[in-house]
């Protein structure tokens, strides 16, 4: 499958998709996800270019979980409702959650990522995948608004323009009744040393919107919870962390400004 072609910014989806795959075959897989692994084998690319390490793939498969997590609470929580995936690059997330057919999901992304999904994913009943930039608003036209929704956004909102992050979060308050927001951001300290993060740098990706946990609240959501760096792991998961690495990340976690540096904010609308 090499007739799809990536900008350096959609390429950090297949690190992600990259690091999965490695979990998936770790010796204790913290996000276990054979469908990562299997795409990995299908796609085309030299996925060993982003030379992403255990403690790396650790981050990454820990950082869904937590995701994944959200999501499932959220189903429960709404036996009839809808998902939006947003920036859903390769992730496998429906397929793993396997959700109900009472739920209605969207994985929506750049045209080019959901021709490669398209080509690498089977097809799956109430899933409809958008091609289309999620900062292009008029896709959400394509999504019935009657039911509580969950907007999921992963590894996204640091690579959008921030008028534009706004713009889209203020569209999803005004064309849905009610539901939740859950995303990933950075600090704006953050950005400004994006070139430490190893797979940013390697896919030569540029980050651009440092979020203020406040600040969405100006487009009509309500901060529910901040977690900072010490969320991304769940508790049961640390013992796998190598050695070294969580070390490190416990004694970065007693540093507030590289703690506050990535975090995790859930909102309502």
């Amino acid at each position: 499958m090499s007739g799809v072609r990536f900008t350096e910014d959609q390429s950090t989806n297949l690190a992600t998709l990259y690091g999965r795959a490695l979990d998936a075959r770790a010796e204790h897989p913290v996000l276990g996800d054979p469908t990562a692994e299997d795409a990995v084998r299908r796609i085309d690319y030299d996925f060993g270019k982003f030379k992403i390490g255990p403690a790396e793939a650790f981050g990454i498969a820990s950082r869904g979980k937590v995701f994944d997590r959200v999501v499932r609470e959220f189903i429960a929580a709404h036996e009839e409702c809808t998902v939006l995936h947003l920036g859903a690059g390769m992730d496998s997330r429906v397929y793993r959650l396997d959700p109900p057919p009472t739920v209605r999901w969207y994985d929506v992304d750049f045209p080019d990522v959901i021709d490669l999904r398209g080509q690498v994913y089977p097809g799956r009943a109430n899933t409809t995948m958008i091609p289309a930039s999620v900062t292009d608003t008029a896709w959400l036209e394509q999504v019935p608004a009657d039911r509580p929704t969950l907007v999921v956004a992963e590894g996204l909102t640091m690579y959008l323009d921030p008028g534009a992050g706004r713009a889209l979060f203020r569209s999803v308050v005004e064309r849905f009744p009610s539901g939740e927001v859950f995303t990933d951001a950075y600090s704006k300290l953050g950005i400004r040393l994006q070139k430490t993060n190893s797979v940013v740098r390697r896919a030569k990706a540029t980050l651009r919107w440092g979020i203020d946990p406040e600040e969405l609240e100006e487009v009509g959501l309500t901060l529910v919870s901040v977690q900072y760096a010490d969320g991304f792991v769940p508790e049961e998961d640390w013992r796998y962390l190598p050695t070294l690495q969580r070390v490190f990340y416990r004694g970065s976690l007693r540093i507030p400004v590289l703690r506050k540096m990535g975090k995790l904010l859930r909102y309502r609308f």
